[in-house]
């Protein structure tokens, strides 16, 4: 039974990593994936080439770190605005420019951003950064893991890489989480500093009442069991991961299913959100779990009433539905909602143009960056 080479054994692991692909993409489980017809060693192949030749993921900027307040080493990454875009008025006339923060989503990191950082490279000063546990950042000692702790994460984030001047910050699903979570411990931050605000893809709360697409009932089973089940999986991490490699074909499905909706998506892409999925650990996915059901910060979305404002989200989104950001948006008198058709939880991979196209306009509407043009 203790045998990780034994059919049963690979068996269960192999179910369990298919479980974090779910989990990860934020659904809980009971999803069934049609079977490819493709052999898998064509798959394989097919995969090793989109991550070969796939240029997601390889925009760097200058390298920082930022210490949270329990010693946690941060990682981030700030490109600088270029001189001659005219963009450095404000620094022309001696006060700090416009600093666009952006905040990732569960199980991904700073590079989900690809899109929206190459449009805004060199025309507005933006800083991407690696949430605790995932890219580049350390996990930390604090398990398990609290929305309210990301939210002072950004503190220390901000304090290092964008000490001075305006801010605009931009989160997805967990990030826009974070940022919630850093208005309600800092209400002065934002009222001090922050010139616009735009959430994408995510919740300020009753989470629990996703029903990822899946039947009610099965769910609500499942979210009954599932937080002893990731203890469990936790302790046993190397022998999940194993199995999430050996069901790559299941995992790839789930990941598509609820990361994407449009049947148009590029491979390359999907492949991307995949290699950002699962690189993961199953045992940071199970710090970070539970977070999410107490996760209730509608009361501080007050700190954001008086300002520019942007809710997005895909029509299509099974992990944070549309429903949750039209919340946002009439807790936001004044914002500008988004739903864009055809599109998932990851709709700033899905739909790129849409996303970037209304995050130009919040930071033009903001009076703090170029506008669509």
């Amino acid at each position: 039974m203790g045998e990780t080479t034994g059919g049963g054994g690979w068996r269960r692991a192999g179910f369990a990593g298919a479980a974090i692909g779910v989990l990860a993409a934020g659904a809980a489980a009971g999803v069934a994936v049609e079977r490819l017809t493709v052999s898998r060693s064509v798959r394989q192949k097919a995969r090793l080439a989109l991550d070969a030749t796939g240029p997601y993921g390889t925009l760097r900027g200058t390298p920082g770190r930022a210490l949270a307040d329990d010693g946690t080493v941060l990682a981030y990454e700030t490109d600088e605005a270029d001189e001659a875009d005219g963009t450095d008025a404000a620094e022309g006339a001696g006060e700090a420019p416009v600093t666009v923060v952006f905040s990732h989503g569960f199980c991904l990191s700073q590079d989900s951003w690809h899109y929206q950082r190459a449009a805004l490279r060199g025309r507005v000063r933006t800083v991407f950064w690696d949430q605790r546990g995932h890219g580049r950042s350390a996990r930390g000692p604090e398990e398990p893991v609290t929305i309210d702790r990301l939210g002072r994460d950004l503190k220390a984030v901000i304090d290092a890489a964008a000490p001075e001047g305006p801010l605009v910050l931009v989160g997805h699903s967990m990030g826009g989480m974070t940022v919630m979570a850093l208005a309600d411990r800092y209400p002065e931050l934002i009222r001090d500093r922050v010139a616009g605000v735009a959430l994408i893809g995510t919740s300020a709360g009753r989470l629990e009442e996703v029903s990822y697409g899946l039947p009610l009932a099965g769910v609500n089973a499942v979210r009954r069991i599932l937080p002893g089940v990731l203890r469990a999986l936790g302790s046993q991490a190397e022998l999940v991961e194993k199995g999430r490699r050996a069901t790559a074909d299941l995992f790839a499905g789930l990941v598509k299913k609820y990361s994407f909706a449009s049947k148009d998506v590029d491979p390359a892409v999907v492949r991307f959100a995949e290699r950002m999925i699962e690189s993961v650990p199953v045992d940071v996915v199970a710090a970070f779990y539970p977070a999410f059901g107490a996760h209730d910060k509608l009361a501080a979305l007050a700190a954001f009433r008086d300002l520019p404002a942007l809710a997005l989200a895909g029509d299509q989104d099974l992990v944070t539905p549309a429903s949750h950001t039209e919340a946002l948006a009439e807790a936001l008198p004044g914002s500008r909602l988004v739903i864009v058709p055809d599109a998932g939880h990851l709709v700033m991979l899905e739909r790129p143009g849409a996303v970037t196209d209304a995050l130009a306009a919040l930071l033009a509407g903001a009076g703090e960056g170029p506008d669509n043009g």
